[in-house]
């Protein structure tokens, strides 16, 4: 018996397609909200400032160590919504699907969302599905956008970043973007390469409520890397960003894999973790409130901000220094 794929007529807006949402869809993320089926999704007021991000997912492989492009789709937006320290209040889901996927794995993918969603307590309140052609697209690509509210009291952002901050990793960097390219290319370089998907707004929250004003900005360092990242909070605040090599936090397997492959894990993609600037003379105590949460048990100080040209520089371990440049080209395509 041929296993059910996605047919064209799955994306005509007829039976087929509301067949495909039902039982689908619907059976995995229904909420109050969902389920009324209608162009636009109503909700209710908030007090505070809005928050609107939106992001795309086009991760190749679509299923890799701890996670899969479902539950990264839903992290990745909260994400964004947290590193400007707002309560994510709402996603919303769009699919492309390319005729002849297998709807066991588009089912797959919902059910993780469905869970995602739910552990982080951000439900989908509306959607969209296309279907394209074969040969059109290349299995499945996602888009989520989602909505959060800022207190009046919360102002992140990298222009209030300046000299004497303290800059601060939630945890080791480059897992997601190593595991995405052993996969990628069968390779088995032995160690436990996963993914470091996950949601942080409760990590965000925290920090921001334990140590109020500490913060100055948050980034999560996605494409890119750290490298990147840092290279943007710095062209921004005019200053100049010093590492210290010895105290970036970068797991044995992930150092030993970038090694072989001939990769710098400050440029490698990371789903899980973010990067703060705080104030230098609180940065012990952000460090406290990050380690109280699970997602922030990793943390630690990694360098400084200095008055200076802006770049990022990195000491090393021989008492040299190298600048390290934003990402230039593309060596992990499709990553997230």
């Amino acid at each position: 018996m041929k296993e059910p794929t996605i047919l064209l007529d799955h994306g005509s807006g007829g039976l087929a397609s509301q067949e495909l949402i039902s039982e689908v869809f619907v059976k995995h993320l229904g909420n109050p909200v969902l389920n009324d089926m209608e162009d636009s999704a109503v909700l209710a007021a908030q007090s505070g400032r809005l928050a609107f991000t939106t992001d795309s997912y086009v991760v190749d492989p679509l299923f890799f160590p701890g996670g899969d492009i479902g539950c990264l789709a839903v992290h990745g937006t909260i994400n964004d919504l947290a590193m400007r320290g707002a309560r994510p209040i709402c996603l919303s889901l769009g699919f492309i699907l390319e005729e002849g996927f297998a709807l066991a794995e588009l089912t797959r993918i919902v059910s993780s969302i469905s869970a995602a969603t739910r552990a982080c307590e951000v439900p989908i309140v509306t959607g969209d599905t296309k279907v394209v052609p074969r040969g059109k697209a290349d299995k499945v690509f996602i888009n989520t956008s989602g909505i959060g509210v800022i207190d009046e009291t919360i102002e992140l952002s990298a222009g209030k970043v300046r000299p004497g901050d303290t800059i601060i990793v939630s945890g080791s960097i480059g897992d997601h973007g190593i595991t995405i390219m052993t996969r990628r290319a069968g390779l088995s370089l032995g160690g436990d390469l996963h993914s470091d998907t996950m949601p942080l707004h409760r990590l965000t929250a925290h920090v921001l409520a334990a140590v109020p004003g500490a913060v100055h900005a948050m980034r999560d360092p996605t494409r890119g890397g750290v490298a990147t990242t840092l290279n943007e909070i710095a062209a921004r605040a005019g200053a100049t960003i010093v590492l210290e090599d010895e105290l970036l936090p970068i797991r044995a397997e992930v150092r030993a894999a970038c090694e072989i492959l001939g990769l710098e894990p400050l440029y490698l993609a990371n789903e899980g973790k973010c990067l703060a600037a705080v104030a230098g003379d609180q940065a012990d105590a952000v460090v406290e409130a990050m380690r109280a949460t699970t997602e922030g048990k990793e943390a630690r100080i990694i360098g400084r901000v200095e008055a200076g040209s802006a770049r990022v520089v990195i000491n090393t371990p021989i008492g040299g220094s190298r600048i390290v440049t934003a990402l230039h080209g593309e060596p992990l395509p499709r990553i997230c």
